[in-house]
């Protein structure tokens, strides 16, 4: 009996998305009106500006991915193609010496690109248009900008049945008629785009918002936070209080007028007929714990980005306990920083590559420092490890610790630069 024929699926049957209607914007599992989108942009925003917790554990994760050395490592690329791409993005190549950077005027900034793109973090996603323009020097496409496209700014995400982006819509700028952009506004096609999407689920483009578990906390200490302002207004002082000796309304009158001018003061005094009194009434009872409530939910707010050291507070506690907590952390923003790595090198790197050398070329890949897991080797430790043959002073290894520590490459018309070698205790010349 003949076996039969296994006939790989060649397309979908099922669905991820159902982009029938506009509704396939609405989250029909979140429960708050407020933060359906687009509504829940503006509410992120004042999280990440109007509160202090919020936006330090915004700056905790941004400013490793921002601080650390990114490179262009060449991949196998070849030089040409591995030179083109480290102009267009102003990154150095990684294991060759430094080379004087093109200018920076009318040029693209990875710099100024990975802040925009860490907004996916606060709000779920960070959206750009790629922008080329030809060089008449080098008769090739060059990158001028990945022109943001803000949150506020997006009407609509057009996602395929199969839940991949088809396009997203813009609103029609203010500023502009509608001649030029229509009632509907501008549509950007998917092949023009770089999106960096947080955690999205299938056919989700519009990602998910590290704030969102911190909202309820956000909230909450806001209101703790008014509400301890006016118990302070109202009784951190007491409230001055004038009896009178009968039920005179002129005397009542006088006496309200009393207490409303009291002051205290060296030479202060009230002078009060019999029958009368005066006196300063603070509050009775006890009031409820609102600066504890208020740190509560600041270190959740914390938690929210794994950021357990921002509640540190010189307590103590165990050692090990905060190492493991960092080690979370680390691994976090490291997790982060690949996500943007990947996302540029799919539909930065390799679109460049297939502009200008086309699709079958070998494409470069930008590559980062890893954050905060390795100690940096000192150069006694580099001496030892050269001294007993478990490492080669070589020329590449010389260049790496340039790019490392950021040393100033050799004159290459000097002939009377000594030779440096590595050795136990530091270096020798």
């Amino acid at each position: 009996m003949a076996e039969a024929k296994i006939v790989p699926p060649q397309y979908e049957t099922g669905y991820v998305r159902d982009g029938i209607t506009d509704l396939e914007q609405w989250n029909y599992d979140e429960e708050l009106p407020e933060l359906q989108w687009p509504q829940c942009n503006r509410i992120y925003y004042r999280m990440t500006h109007e509160d202090g917790r919020v936006a330090s554990v915004m700056q905790a994760i941004g400013l490793p991915v921002r601080r650390t050395n990114w490179w262009i490592e060449p991949n196998g690329a070849r030089d040409e193609v591995v030179e083109d791409v480290a102009m267009n993005l102003g990154l150095p190549i990684l294991g060759t010496e430094p080379t004087s950077l093109p200018r920076t005027r009318g040029r693209f900034s990875w710099s100024q690109h990975l802040q925009w793109a860490l907004l996916m973090l606060p709000y779920g996603h960070s959206y750009f248009e790629q922008v080329y323009t030809f060089d008449e020097t080098t008769k090739r496409l060059r990158l001028r900008k990945l022109g943001p496209r803000p949150q506020r700014t997006i009407s609509k995400f057009n996602v395929a049945l199969d839940g991949g982006l088809e396009s997203i819509k813009q609103y029609a700028p203010a500023s502009t008629d509608l001649v030029t952009y229509g009632i509907a506004g501008v549509e950007i096609p998917v092949s023009r785009l770089v999106a960096y999407v947080r955690d999205p689920e299938p056919g989700d483009w519009k990602g998910t918002s590290m704030l969102r578990p911190a909202y309820k906390h956000w909230l909450l200490k806001d209101d703790l936070i008014r509400l301890q302002a006016a118990t302070a207004r109202r009784n951190g002082m007491g409230m001055p209080v004038g009896t009178a000796a009968n039920k005179d309304d002129a005397e009542v009158k006088h006496m309200q007028d009393l207490s409303s001018n009291a002051r205290g003061g060296m030479k202060s005094g009230i002078g009060l007929a019999p029958g009368q009194t005066f006196e300063f009434k603070g509050v009775e009872g006890n009031l409820p714990d609102m600066q504890a409530a208020i740190n509560y939910h600041d270190r959740s707010i914390a938690l929210a980005g794994l950021a357990h050291f921002l509640n540190l507070d010189g307590r103590g506690g165990s050692h090990a306990l905060a190492s493991v907590q960092e080690d979370t952390f680390t691994q976090s923003v490291q997790t982060f920083g690949e996500s943007i790595r990947d996302t540029a090198n799919s539909h930065i790197v390799e679109d460049l590559v297939d502009l200008n050398f086309g699709p079958d070329e070998v494409a470069p890949r930008i590559v980062f420092d890893e954050i905060g897991s390795r100690q940096d080797a000192t150069a006694a430790a580099l001496g030892i490890l050269v001294q007993n043959g478990l490492l080669e002073a070589d020329e590449a290894l010389r260049v790496s610790l340039r790019q490392k520590f950021g040393l100033t490459p050799p004159d290459p018309n000097d002939e009377t630069a000594p030779a440096v070698t590595l050795v136990e205790g530091g270096s020798e010349e």
